[in-house]
């Protein structure tokens, strides 16, 4: 199978073992080595599609990312443009973690720019809750102590991702979470910092200061707490905040209550106030590691009650079929003092022997209890 890239192309759909479109005519290798197979996603930059890398024996999968932007009008484009250059450069450097994937190409063909990167194989983080509902506590702690690392790697490189969210986090084959699209990146170094810029970002997730188009490094912070609260809720952030108070109000939605280390650190990774927010990645991994997370306790089996027996010697047990037996044979007599009514009619006399024999085998019945091993 092989998917022409031309976007007004009739119909892309090819088969796998031919170079031009046969619908419209166009290549289908890129760079004579990179074909698309099936699109794969759409965002405000470009179009992405899974394909294979031809030059490679094995023919790795790969994606390509073809720059496609719906933004109108001069200015719009042209800062697309630069966006996504920008991303191919970012990737170059960023794509050394194992947390991000790698830049492997960047060019242009037929007036359209294309990147190329490794293609992680799972499901993103939104994929995972529709899926499987709520996330737990201990996995929303593991989250962040997969994640900040790499948000550490990116701020100490200059790079603000701005976009981050559940379907930007990828859990690979290995289970370790990945970091992707970086479109929406921006670089905060010489005077970046101190310029307002353009916003840009997923308005659920995005910081305060973000939405004027003032990234910081405490924005991606922000979002990544915004990320944990939806994927807790199982609601979107907007629906957990309450603008008539200003307050986050996510945790009336928890299906289990958070324990306070998490609920610390989730309530001031969401601080509308930059300042008052966690500046650095490393500030959040700090407070993670002295707030361990806390495990419910496995419910305690409670021991099954069992009879206390009570050893008991012959003589004793003698003693007390004795005084049965009495008990028995008085049963059958009036008592004293006690008269009898004329259509009472007296049991007949029990039979003694009969009486010896039945509680002589209640004495071995209860002296073989007695001799068994404890259990």
């Amino acid at each position: 199978m092989s998917y022409c890239l031309n976007s007004h192309c009739p119909k892309p759909e090819n088969p796998g073992d031919v170079k031009f479109c046969l619908s419209c005519g166009s290549k289908l290798l890129l760079k004579e080595r990179y074909r698309a197979i099936k699109p794969i996603g759409q965002g405000g930059f470009g179009k992405t599609f899974l394909a294979v890398d031809e030059d490679k024996p094995s023919k790795p999968a790969c994606v390509i990312k073809q720059f496609y932007p719906q933004a109108q009008g001069t200015n719009s484009v042209q800062k697309a443009v630069e966006l996504f250059t920008l991303e191919a450069v970012q990737l170059d450097d960023l794509g050394q973690h194992p947390q991000i994937p790698a830049l492997q190409a960047y060019f242009t063909q037929d007036d359209r720019q294309y990147l190329v990167q490794t293609f992680i194989d799972g499901q993103n983080l939104a994929q995972e809750l529709q899926q499987n509902g709520a996330f737990s506590e201990a996995q929303i702690w593991q989250l962040l102590k997969d994640l900040l690392p790499v948000l550490h790697f990116c701020h100490s490189r200059g790079v603000i991702h701005r976009d981050i969210k559940p379907e930007n986090i990828l859990r690979d084959s290995n289970a370790k979470l990945v970091l992707v699209d970086f479109g929406a990146s921006k670089s905060a170094t010489g005077t970046a910092l101190n310029q307002t810029g353009t916003s840009i970002g997923t308005p659920e997730y995005v910081a305060p200061e973000q939405m004027r188009g003032r990234a910081l490094f405490a924005s991606d912070i922000y979002s990544l707490g915004a990320t944990c609260v939806h994927l807790l809720t199982a609601r979107s952030p907007f629906d957990s905040y309450n603008i008539n108070n200003d307050t986050w109000v996510w945790q009336q939605f928890l299906q289990t209550p958070l324990s306070p280390g998490l609920n610390r650190i989730l309530e001031k990774m969401l601080v509308s106030i930059p300042m008052r927010r966690y500046q650095t990645a490393d500030e959040v991994l700090k407070d993670l590691n002295q707030s361990p997370v806390v495990a419910t306790p496995a419910p305690t089996a409670k021991p099954k009650s069992t009879p206390t027996s009570v050893s008991k010697s012959p003589s004793q047990i003698d003693l007390e079929l004795e005084e049965l037996k009495t008990q028995f044979l008085a049963a059958g007599k009036p008592k004293p003092n006690q008269p009898q009514s004329p259509k009472q009619i007296s049991p007949p006399p029990a039979n003694q022997s009969a009486i010896d024999k039945e509680l002589e085998e209640l004495k071995a019945q209860f002296l073989g209890n007695n001799n068994l091993p404890n259990q």
